[in-house]
C-alpha cells in the first residue's frame, strides 16, 4: 500500500497524485464519462492495471447522468455531476486505486454550472471535510488573456479556501467537446491552436500564489480524431513554456502541471514526448467512445435476429438472454476497459498506483 488511501482523493491527496505522475515520468487518463456504465468501465479497467486515473464530465456528459428528459438542462448538469460523484465517492475506495473527480471545458457560459458545483463542494467540506471534486476546468481561451486569466483567478481563490485545484485553458484545442471549442479546419495552421510560452508565464505569475492549478496548453492538439497530416503536433512548446516560467522565477524543473487535451488519436511517441514536459494528465474520449461503441455494434451484428425478434419466426427461440441490456452494455464495457488498458500502457501509469 502507498501513503495515499484508494478512492476519491482530494486536496493534498491530489496533489501527490499529480507529483507522483511528473516525478515517475508517467501521466494518467482523464477519462469522460456519461453514465454508471462508463463509469464502472474506467473503475474496472483502472484496478486491473493497477494504475490512477482520472474521471471527468463535460457538461453534456453531466446532463446526460441525470436525464435528457430531465426539464431544466441548466440544473440537470448540476445534479448529473453531483449524482455522478456521489456513486464515484461510494464505490471507488472498493476497487484498490485513487480517482480524481474533474469536470471539463466550461466556458464563459458555463460559469454558473461550475459555481453551482464548487457550491456543493463547500457544502460537502464543511461536512466531511473533503470536497465533492478534486477539481475544475475553466475553458476561458476565446476571452483575451487578461479576462480570461481575471476569471480564473476569483475562480481559484473560491476553491483555494476548500483546497480545490483549478484547470485553465491557454490557446485553443482545436475540434469541439459538447459545443466547447471551434471547429477544425482540414488542413488549417491554426495559430490560435499553439500556445505562447508567454501567456503561460503571465498565467502563473498571477495564479501561482493563489492556490494549486494546472493548465491546458494548446501545441496544435484538437478533440477527435483526424486523418494523417490533418494535425500538427509540436510538444517542444510545452518545454519552452516550462523553461521560461523555472528561469524567470528560479523554481525546480516544470513547475507547470501540464495538460493534453485531445490526446484521442496521438500517437505513442507524441503521448511519450508530452509527458516528458511535464504532462501529468491526458484526455481521452473519442477513443473510448469508438471502443465502447464498435464493441456493441460488432455484438448487435453477430446476434441481428435477436435486436428483429423477440421470438425467432422459424424456430420459436426466445431472445430475452440475448437482447437483455445487460448483455450488450457489458460487451460495450469490455470494449472500453480493452482500449483503457493500452491507454495505461502508452501513458506509464500501469502498475503505478499511489494506493
Amino acid at each position: 500500500m502507498g501513503d495515499v488511501r484508494p478512492g476519491v482523493v482530494t486536496g493534498e491527496d491530489y496533489r501527490a497524485l499529480i507529483e507522483a505522475a511528473k516525478a515517475g515520468g508517467y501521466a494518467l487518463a482523464a477519462v469522460n464519462v456519461v453514465g454508471t456504465d462508463s463509469v464502472n468501465a474506467v473503475l474496472e479497467a483502472a484496478a486491473a492495471a493497477r494504475s490512477d486515473v482520472i474521471l471527468q464530465l463535460s457538461n453534456g456528459g453531466a446532463e446526460f447522468f441525470a436525464g435528457k428528459g430531465y426539464p431544466d438542462a441548466d440544473e440537470a448538469r448540476v445534479l448529473g455531476a453531483v449524482s455522478a460523484a456521489r456513486h464515484v465517492h461510494l464505490v471507488a475506495e472498493r476497487y484498490g486505486v485513487c480517482v480524481a473527480l474533474h469536470t471539463d471545458h466550461a466556458n464563459r457560459g458555463l460559469i454558473p454550472w461550475v459555481e453551482a458545483l464548487v457550491g456543493w463542494s463547500e457544502e460537502e467540506h464543511r461536512k466531511t471535510g473533503k470536497s465533492l471534486f478534486s477539481s475544475h476546468m475553466l475553458d476561458l481561451s476565446e476571452e483575451t488573456l487578461e479576462e480570461n486569466i481575471s476569471l480564473c483567478a476569483g475562480m481559484l481563490e473560491r476553491m483555494a479556501r476548500i483546497d480545490m485545484s483549478l484547470e485553465i485553458e491557454l490557446g485553443v484545442t482545436g475540434g469541439e467537446e459538447d459545443g466547447i471549442g471551434e471547429a477544425l479546419e482540414e488542413g488549417a495552421d491554426n495559430a490560435h491552436l499553439y500556445t505562447q510560452p508567454s501567456d503561460v508565464l503571465a498565467a502563473y505569475e498571477a495564479l501561482q500564489s493563489l492556490g494549486h492549478f494546472s493548465v491546458a496548453a494548446s501545441f496544435g492538439n484538437v478533440h477527435g480524431v483526424y486523418k494523417p497530416g490533418n494535425v500538427k503536433l509540436r510538444p517542444e512548446i510545452l518545454e519552452a513554456a516550462q523553461a521560461l516560467v523555472q528561469q524567470t522565477w528560479n523554481t525546480g524543473p516544470r513547475p507547470l502541471n501540464l495538460v493534453f487535451h485531445g490526446g484521442s488519436g496521438s500517437s505513442p511517441e507524441e503521448i511519450s514526448r508530452a509527458v516528458s514536459y511535464g504532462v501529468f494528465k491526458m484526455n481521452i474520449d473519442t477513443d473510448t467512445q469508438w471502443a465502447f461503441a464498435s464493441a456493441v455494434g460488432g455484438y448487435v451484428r453477430d446476434h441481428d435476429r435477436a435486436f428483429r425478434h423477440q421470438i425467432d419466426p422459424d424456430d420459436g427461440t426466445p431472445y430475452k438472454k440475448v437482447y437483455d441490456p445487460r448483455k450488450w452494455l457489458r460487451v460495450g464495457q469490455q470494449g472500453m476497459i480493452t482500449r483503457l488498458q493500452r491507454a495505461f500502457e502508452e501513458l506509464g501509469s500501469a502498475g503505478r498506483s499511489i494506493a
